[in-house]
């Protein structure tokens, strides 16, 4: 079991930055792939970013590249998203998931996270 609590969400304005948290307890942090997800009001959840459980590879979808950062921190047990240039379409609860190891499919794909977080609330404003 492994349990996830997501922080840093706000209200800010369009060009801002914002930085998210989530913090891991429980099961070994650094032997799992770590992802943020996000789901906007009437929209299905959607991939953002992900990164394994070393921290040298990443992965983020194409509505993000270039603006945000995933990264980890295994000594923290700690994984973040760094958000810059946020525009309104960002606007969204923002989810942490662990991915245990060898678990199949795609890291982009949702079904493979065993673990979530209860959210935290980022608001754009245009």
């Amino acid at each position: 079991q492994v349990q996830l609590v997501e922080s840093g969400g706000g209200l800010v304005q369009a060009g801002d930055s914002l930085t998210l948290s989530c913090a891991a307890s429980g099961r070994t942090f650094s032997s799992n792939g770590m992802g943020w997800f996000r789901q906007a009001p009437g929209k299905e959840r959607e991939y953002v970013a992900a990164i394994s459980r070393s921290g040298v590879s990443t992965g983020y979808a194409d509505s993000v590249k270039g603006r945000f950062t995933i990264s980890r921190d295994n000594a923290k047990n700690t994984v973040y998203l760094q958000m810059n240039n946020l525009v309104p379409d960002d606007t969204a609860v923002y989810y942490c998931a662990a991915r245990p190891p060898h678990e199949l499919g795609i890291r982009s794909s949702s079904s493979g996270y065993a673990y979530w977080g209860q959210g935290t609330q980022v608001t754009v404003s245009p």
